[in-house]
């Protein structure tokens, strides 16, 4: 399994946010592309950045800090928050993203998704954020109708076999993963899925390799790096088995 530290950007700077409240935040450095680049020099591979501030206003706000990050560092950057259109998704690969990654836009509007699998097939992914059991959207604010392996199932039939799973409600609380759940959207997806949630703890990371679920490509690690839980080698260690 692959570890993406995660590189929340709002106001500019890179924070964590508790079960995806923005109230509830908390700043962990100055400038992302210092907060992503310590990530980096410790031996991760792969690096999650979410522009919050594009989450909540529809559409990036935080692509010169992409440039910056992707341009400088060397290493594959995922990238989601407000992407809500095709122009939107260019502008997000132009600015050196190997990956966009859509959530409001892949439910509200489905053509939009096609179009977008249709044109980069093997680049954009589909972020499924559950909250209280239910999709959560527009920045965690709505949510939509449908358990998550139902709309997993919807998604799959339009082409999007390849997800990024959060579970909102565990974000940030640094409590672990629910593993039955994970193991439930594991079955569920039929491509691939990086999972985001909770983490706290090496056990955790140990817990989620010990499923064995194939399709179950990554974990994306914030908070529990942040405060220095366990280091980048560690988890790389704990996820390479």
């Amino acid at each position: 399994m692959d570890l993406y530290p995660a590189i929340d950007v709002l106001g500019g700077k890179a924070v964590r946010l508790m079960k995806g409240d923005f109230e509830a935040k908390k700043t962990y450095d100055e400038d992302p592309l210092s907060a992503a680049g310590a990530w980096v020099a410790a031996g991760a591979r792969f690096l999650h950045v979410v522009d919050l501030d594009g989450a909540r206003a529809g559409a990036p706000a935080n692509l010169h800090h992409l440039r910056r990050i992707a341009g400088e560092l060397g290493v594959p950057v995922q990238f989601g928050g407000g992407l809500r259109s095709l122009a939107a998704i260019d502008e997000v690969i132009e600015a050196g993203a190997e990956r966009a990654i859509l959530g409001t836009a892949a439910f509200a509007d489905p053509d939009l998704l096609r179009r977008a699998l249709e044109r980069w097939p093997e680049r954009v992914l589909v972020s499924v954020d559950v909250r209280e059991g239910k999709i959560a959207t527009k920045g965690w604010t709505e949510t939509v109708d449908g358990g998550p392996e139902e709309v997993i199932e919807g998604l799959a039939r339009v082409g999007a076999s390849r997800l990024v799973y959060t579970n909102v409600d565990r974000d940030g609380m640094l409590e672990g993963p629910d593993l039955e759940e994970v193991a439930r959207v594991a079955d569920a997806v039929p491509g691939s899925f990086v999972y985001s949630g909770g983490i706290g703890a090496l056990a955790d990371l140990e817990g989620l390799m010990a499923l064995q679920a194939p399709s179950l490509a990554g974990v994306i690690v914030g908070k529990a790096l942040y405060e220095r839980r366990f280091t980048v080698a560690e988890a790389l260690a704990a996820l390479e088995g």
